[in-house]
């Protein structure tokens, strides 16, 4: 068991509330009461009214979600939606907090992008210049772009991806940003970097993407199912006798 205080700043020395992109992103306390001492943690990408069961069952102390669990103010959140009403009361019921470590997260040391570009095997992953939250790295051998499209697909552990190559044919450096990063890609091009991988790519974008002959490969949203191995790991550091539950409980869409 650890105070949660000590808990919380050792989470926010990588990952402070600062990191977390100003005027559009949710991070920390979502709702509930912070316990004064912390002995089991439960994780998810997305706490939603399909874990309450689970939940129920597990009694964690906290649940840490990687999304925002309340993604503006409380007060207008729930006046406008019904079922996340519910589900708040529900965990209030239960005396259980939810806090969220989004794009601090995916910014911050050790964090999410830290974390794929790890996952994806890259050689002296660095951040951007331009755009701190993503990862940059080389490969250690030249590969075809759609050999290595297939091969990160295979690495991040999702079953397709949508692929534009019209960059280099031969590749030898990768910049990633998980979740919907799609609209910095022109930085990773500026800086020289041969395919960006990020998702959740809208139509204009991945126009101006074939326009500037550049390679996007575009994963499913879910590779940040890394969250949960990544951030037990770091609380496990923190405290060893942590007690932490993971669940991946998102399926990604079936192709047809």
């Amino acid at each position: 068991m650890i105070k949660t205080k000590t808990l919380l700043a050792k989470l926010a020395k990588p990952f402070p509330k600062r990191l977390a992109k100003p005027y559009h992103d949710y991070v920390g306390l979502m709702c509930g009461k912070l316990p004064e001492a912390v002995s089991k943690v439960f994780l998810c990408l997305d706490m939603d009214a399909s874990l309450l069961e689970l939940v129920k069952s597990e009694k964690p102390d906290i649940i840490i979600s990687h999304h925002p669990f309340i993604y503006g103010t409380l007060t207008k959140v729930l006046k406008n939606d019904e079922k996340k009403k519910a589900l708040v009361e529900e965990l209030y019921a239960l005396n259980i907090p939810v806090l969220s470590f989004h794009t601090n997260f995916d910014a911050g040391k050790g964090g999410m992008n830290d974390a794929l570009a790890a996952q994806l095997g890259l050689l002296d992953i660095h951040p951007l210049v331009g755009d701190t939250m993503a990862r940059a790295g080389r490969l250690e051998t030249p590969m075809p772009v759609e050999a290595y499209a297939k091969l990160a697909k295979k690495k991040l552990n999702v079953p397709y991806g949508l692929l534009i190559a019209n960059g280099k044919p031969i590749i030898e450096s990768v910049a990633i940003i998980g979740g919907g990063g799609s609209s910095t890609y022109s930085i990773a091009q500026t800086e020289g970097i041969d395919l960006y991988i990020s998702g959740d790519v809208p139509h204009h974008i991945r126009r101006g993407v074939v326009l500037d002959g550049y390679n996007y490969l575009d994963l499913p949203h879910e590779i940040e199912k890394i969250f949960m191995p990544t951030m037990r790991e770091i609380i496990l550091t923190i405290d060893p006798l942590m007690e932490v539950v993971t669940v991946n409980h998102e399926k990604l869409p079936k192709v047809i």
